[in-house]
C-alpha cells in the first residue's frame, strides 16, 4: 500500500496548476469562515493549511481539496460562542481542544472501518441537512451584510433582523451588494482566469480603501491585524464540568466532517472516474483536524467546490492538495498584511453566495412531486438543522426515514407470502405436476410459500396466517425463495410449526439452504420435525403429503368395501382426530 494514496509525479504540471487555483479560491473562503466562526480570519487560514496538507497526505481521495467548510464553520460558531461565554480565559483553547477531539473521533471511525456506513443516508435527509446549513449561513450573515456585528446563533440573528434593516451602514451594505453582484455576474471566461470570490474580494477591498479609508470600525468593520509567521501551539485544555459538552461537540464535528468529506469524495469519484478509500479518507481528515486544533486552526472537511475546481484545473493526485496548503502558508507567512483591510461585509457577501449554493434548490422545487412523505421529512430535517442542532436533525431524519423504509419493506415482504390450498391459487408459481398433486389432496394441504428476505416486518404476516393451519391436515412451509431469514421471522415460523404439531398436523419444511438452514438449525426448529419431513424440493413434499392423505382415505374406503363398520368407525375417528 502506498504511503500517500495515489501519489505520482506524471501529472506534475496539472497538480501544480490545480493546487494553485484551489488556493486562490480557498483564500477568501478561509478568511470568511474564520471571521464568521468568531475565532478570527487567521484561524480560518490555519485550518485551510493544516487540514488541507495532512488530509491530502494521509487521505484516501487523491484529488480532494480539504479545508474549512460551511457546515463545519456553523458548528464551530456554536462551539466558540458556548465555550468562550462560559470560560472567558480558556474558552478559545477549549474550543480548539474540541477540534482535536473531533479529529481523534474521525481517526477512530476510519480505524473501525465505518466509512462505508457513514454515507448510507437517505437523500431526503442529506438534502434537508445541507439546505439547513445553507440557511444557517445566510441567517448568520444578516448582521455583517448591513454593517453590524455577526450574531452567535440563528435565533438572535433572526430576532435582530428588523433592527439591522432599519439601521444599515450604507458603505458596508453597498460593498456587500457589490460583492454579490460580482459573485453572481462574473462572466465564465473571466472566472476561469480569476475565481469570482477572489475577484470580489480584491475589487471591493480596493473600493473600500480608496473611497472609505477613514470610516470608523463601527460603520465599516475590517479584518484588522493578522499575525504573521508560524502559529502558536494550543495544548489541550479540559474542564471537568464541561467534558460531556466537549465530547458531544467533538463527536458532532467528527460526524459532520465525515459526512461532508465522504460526500465530496463521491463527487470526486464521479468526475475522475476513480474509487476513493473511505476509511483512509476518514483517517486523513482526522489527522488534519487533530493537527489543525493543535495549532489553532478551524476544523475542515473535503470541500466540494474547491475539489471540483482543482480537478478541472488539472489536479489529479494528493500533490495538488499539498500545493494548495503550501501556497496558503506562504501567504500567511509573507503577505498577511495584505488581508488586513478586507471589510467584514465583503466576506459576508462571499458567504451568502456560499450559503445559496449549499441549499439544494433542485430537490426543494420537486420534492413534493416525488413524495409528500419525502418532502415532509426533508423540511423537518431542514427546520431542525436550523433551529435545534445538526446531529439531532440528522439522527431524527435517519430514524424516521428508516421507519418509513421498514414499513415499505414489510409490506413488500408480506406481499411475498402466499397461501396455496387449491391448484388455482398458485397458477403462476406451480408446475402442472404440483397442481395435480394439490388436486388429489382435495383442499387438505396448506402450502405456505415465502419469498425474498424475511425480516421482522414479515413476522406479522406469518403470524396472521397461523389460525388457518388447523383447517388443513398437512402444512408445507416452502422456503425455497428465501435468501435471508431474520430472527423474528424465524421465531414466527417456529410458533407456526409447534402449533401445527400440537394439533397433530403433518409439517414439511422445503428448500431451507445456506444461511436460512443455519438459522433454523441454531434455533432448533428443524429438530422439531422428522428428517423425512425436511426436503429440498416442493414436489417431494407434495407427494409425501398427498400419499399421507390418500393413504388415510384408502384405509376408510377399504373398510367400507369390506362392510366392516367397526374398522370404518375406527379409521374415520383416526382421521377426525388428525384434523383436530
Amino acid at each position: 500500500m502506498q504511503f500517500v494514496n495515489g501519489l505520482h509525479f506524471r501529472n506534475l504540471r496539472g497538480d501544480v496548476f490545480g493546487g494553485l487555483t484551489a488556493a486562490i479560491v480557498a483564500l477568501p473562503l478561509a478568511l470568511a469562515f474564520g471571521v464568521s466562526s468568531g475565532a478570527g480570519a487567521i484561524h480560518g487560514l490555519y485550518g485551510a493549511i493544516f487540514v488541507g496538507l495532512f488530509a491530502a497526505l494521509f487521505g484516501g481521495t487523491p484529488s480532494q481539496i480539504s479545508g474549512p467548510t460551511g457546515p463545519m464553520t456553523v458548528v464551530m460558531t456554536t462551539v466558540f460562542t458556548a465555550l468562550v461565554a462560559k470560560n472567558p480565559e480558556n474558552g478559545l483553547a477549549m474550543a480548539f481542544t474540541v477540534v482535536m477531539l473531533g479529529g481523534i473521533f474521525q481517526i477512530l471511525f476510519g480505524v473501525l472501518r465505518l466509512g462505508k456506513y457513514i454515507t448510507l443516508m437517505p437523500y431526503t435527509v442529506i438534502s434537508g441537512f445541507m439546505s439547513g446549513i445553507g440557511v444557517i449561513i445566510l441567517l448568520l450573515q444578516i448582521g455583517p451584510f448591513f454593517g453590524h456585528p455577526s450574531s452567535g446563533n440563528v435565533v438572535e440573528s433572526v430576532s435582530n433582523f428588523p433592527t439591522f434593516v432599519a439601521n444599515p451602514h450604507f458603505a458596508a451594505t453597498g460593498l456587500a451588494i457589490l460583492t454579490l453582484v460580482i459573485m453572481f455576474g462574473s462572466p465564465r471566461k473571466l472566472s476561469r482566469l480569476i475565481p469570482s470570490p477572489l475577484l470580489a474580494l480584491i475589487v471591493c477591498t480596493l473600493i473600500s480603501v480608496v473611497f472609505f479609508p477613514d470610516l470608523p470600525d463601527s460603520e465599516l468593520r475590517r479584518i484588522g491585524d493578522i499575525p504573521t509567521g508560524l502559529p502558536k501551539l494550543y495544548l489541550p485544555v479540559f474542564k471537568f464540568s464541561q467534558i460531556k459538552d466537549m465530547l458531544g461537540y467533538g463527536l458532532m464535528l467528527a460526524t459532520l466532517g465525515a459526512i461532508d468529506s465522504l460526500l465530496t469524495s463521491m463527487v470526486a469519484d464521479n468526475i475522475t472516474r476513480t474509487q476513493h478509500d473511505s476509511d483512509r479518507e476518514l483517517i486523513g481528515q482526522g489527522i488534519g483536524n487533530t493537527i489543525a486544533g493543535l495549532f489553532g486552526g478551524l476544523p475542515g472537511a473535503g470541500a466540494t467546490m474547491r475539489t471540483v475546481i482543482n480537478v478541472k484545473a488539472g489536479g489529479q493526485t494528493p500533490l495538488s492538495g499539498m500545493i494548495h496548503a503550501l501556497v496558503l502558508l506562504v501567504i500567511v507567512v509573507g503577505a498577511g498584511s495584505l488581508t488586513e483591510s478586507i471589510p467584514h461585509a465583503v466576506l459576508a457577501g462571499i458567504l451568502i453566495k456560499v450559503g445559496i449554493d449549499i441549499i439544494d434548490w433542485s430537490f426543494l422545487k420537486r420534492a413534493h412531486q416525488v413524495s409528500l412523505k419525502a418532502a415532509a421529512l426533508m423540511y423537518l430535517v431542514l427546520f431542525m438543522t436550523v433551529f435545534v442542532d445538526l446531529i439531532t436533525a440528522v439522527a431524527v431524519g435517519v430514524f424516521i426515514a428508516n421507519l418509513l423504509t421498514v414499513k415499505n419493506l414489510s409490506e413488500l415482504q408480506i406481499n411475498q407470502i402466499k397461501e396455496i390450498t387449491a391448484p388455482d391459487d398458485g397458477e403462476k408459481s406451480l408446475s402442472y405436476e404440483e397442481k395435480q398433486l394439490l388436486k388429489q389432496a382435495r383442499g387438505r394441504i396448506f402450502l405456505f410459500r415465502l419469498g425474498g428476505p424475511m425480516s421482522f416486518g414479515a413476522a406479522k404476516g406469518i403470524s396472521q396466517r397461523m389460525g388457518m393451519v388447523e383447517k388443513y391436515d398437512v402444512l408445507i412451509l416452502d422456503l425455497s425463495d428465501v435468501p435471508l431469514l431474520g430472527v423474528t421471522a424465524s421465531l414466527a415460523i417456529e410458533t407456526m410449526v409447534k402449533e401445527a404439531r400440537d394439533k397433530r398436523r403433518d409439517v414439511f419444511i422445503v428448500g431451507a439452504t445456506g444461511r436460512v438452514n443455519q438459522r433454523l438449525e441454531k434455533l432448533k426448529i428443524l429438530q422439531l420435525l422428522p428428517e423425512r419431513n425436511r426436503v429440498s424440493d416442493r414436489i417431494e413434499a407434495l407427494e409425501q403429503a398427498t400419499a399421507l392423505i390418500t393413504g388415510e382415505q384408502s384405509h376408510i374406503n377399504s373398510a367400507l368395501a369390506q362392510e366392516n363398520p367397526i374398522e370404518v368407525n375406527s379409521a374415520a375417528a383416526s382421521l377426525d382426530q388428525t384434523k383436530k
